[in-house]
C-alpha cells in the first residue's frame, strides 16, 4: 500500500500531466498545495519552511530510489532529476472516435504480418510472451520479448549461381527483423515505447517501433531518438495494411547481438522455434511458408 507521502505527491502531480518538476520544485508544490497532508505530519509547525522543504526533497529522492512511487510517477535521467505524472490508464483507453485505435494491440499483429509479408517480403512470426519461463522471477523478462519477428531472405530472387557464390564466401543470405507494436504513440509515452523497442528489438539487423497513430510531436521526438539507436518507425494502416508507411527507416545493423538472441531463446519457446527455422533455412535453403504467420501467401 502506498504511503500517505507517495499518494499526496501523485495527487498533486496529476494536476500537471507531463509537466516536469525538480525535487525542489515538487517540494514547493507540496508546501503550497498539500496543506491537509502537511498538517498531519509531526514535523509540520516544528521545522521552518526551508527545513521542511529540504526534508521533502530528501523524501522525494528516497521514494524514487526505493521504487515507492507508482508507475504513474516518472523520473528523468537528467541531473537534477525531474519528476512528472504519466497517466498509464489513459494509454489503455480505447478512443471510440478514432476507428483505428479502437483495435486492441493483439488485433494489430496479423495486420502488421500482412504488410510485412506482402510489401517487405518478410516471413513474420508472432512471439507470445505467455510462452516464456519465469526463471528470472517477477519482472525478470520485462521488455525482453518483441511482439513480432521476421526473416527476410535477401537472396530469394537472385540467380542460382549467385546464391552458390555468396554461400561459398559466407556472405549473409538473410536479414533478421524485430517489431514492437503499439496502438498510439503520444508525446507522453514516446520515450517509454521507444526504449522498450531498444530493449527487446535491437538484437536484430533491422528493428522497428510500429504504431497506428503517431502524434506529430511524438514523431519529432522519435526523429531524434532513432538516430542514436538505429531504430525505425512504421505507421500501420489498419484499413489497408499494404498502404502502411515507414516513417523513419531503421539503420541496418550488420552484426546480430547473439547474447540477447540466446537470452530470449532460452526463455521463450516461440522465439526458439524462430531460431530453429533460421537454422533450417541455412541447412536446406528452403522455407516452409505454412509455418510462418503470413495472412496473404506469397505468389
Amino acid at each position: 500500500m502506498a504511503s500517505k507521502f507517495v499518494t499526496n505527491v501523485e495527487s498533486i502531480l496529476s494536476k500537471y500531466p507531463d509537466k516536469q518538476f525538480t525535487a525542489k520544485e515538487l517540494a514547493n508544490l507540496i508546501l503550497n498545495e498539500g496543506k491537509s497532508y502537511l498538517s498531519k505530519r509531526k514535523d509540520f509547525g516544528v521545522k521552518t519552511t526551508e527545513q521542511l522543504q529540504e526534508q521533502l526533497v530528501r523524501e522525494i529522492y528516497a521514494a524514487n530510489s526505493s521504487d515507492s512511487f507508482s508507475e504513474n510517477i516518472k523520473a528523468t535521467s537528467d541531473t537534477p532529476k525531474k519528476f512528472y505524472f504519466y497517466n498509464t490508464k489513459e494509454q489503455d483507453i480505447i478512443e471510440s472516435d478514432v476507428e483505428e485505435t479502437s483495435l486492441q494491440e493483439k488485433e494489430l499483429y496479423p495486420i502488421l504480418c500482412e504488410y510485412l509479408s506482402n510489401v517487405l517480403r518478410i516471413y513474420p512470426k508472432r512471439i507470445d510472451e505467455k510462452r516464456s519461463s519465469n526463471t528470472y522471477g517477477k519482472n525478470g523478462n520485462k521488455w525482453l520479448h518483441p511482439d513480432i519477428v521476421g526473416l527476410q531472405i535477401v537472396s530469394e530472387s537472385w540467380n542460382e549461381e549467385v546464391k552458390k557464390c555468396i554461400k561459398l564466401h559466407g556472405e549473409p543470405q538473410i536479414s533478421l527483423w524485430s517489431f514492437e507494436v503499439k496502438r498510439k504513440i503520444t508525446r507522453s509515452n514516446v520515450r517509454k515505447t521507444f526504449f522498450q523497442t531498444v530493449s527487446n528489438s535491437s538484437w536484430a539487423n533491422n528493428s522497428y517501433l510500429v504504431a497506428v497513430d503517431i502524434e506529430d510531436k511524438a514523431l519529432a521526438e522519435l526523429q531524434i531518438l532513432c538516430k542514436g539507436h538505429k531504430i525505425g518507425v512504421i505507421q500501420l494502416n489498419t484499413k489497408d495494411p499494404n498502404d502502411s508507411q515507414i516513417r523513419i527507416p531503421a539503420i541496418e545493423d550488420y552484426e546480430l547481438d547473439w547474447g540477447i538472441i540466446n537470452r530470449i531463446c532460452q526463455t521463450n519457446t516461440d522465439f526458439k522455434d524462430y531460431v530453429e527455422k533460421i537454422s533450417e533455412f541455412y541447412q536446406t535453403g528452403k522455407i516452409k511458408k505454412a509455418e510462418w504467420d503470413i495472412n496473404n501467401k506469397y505468389d
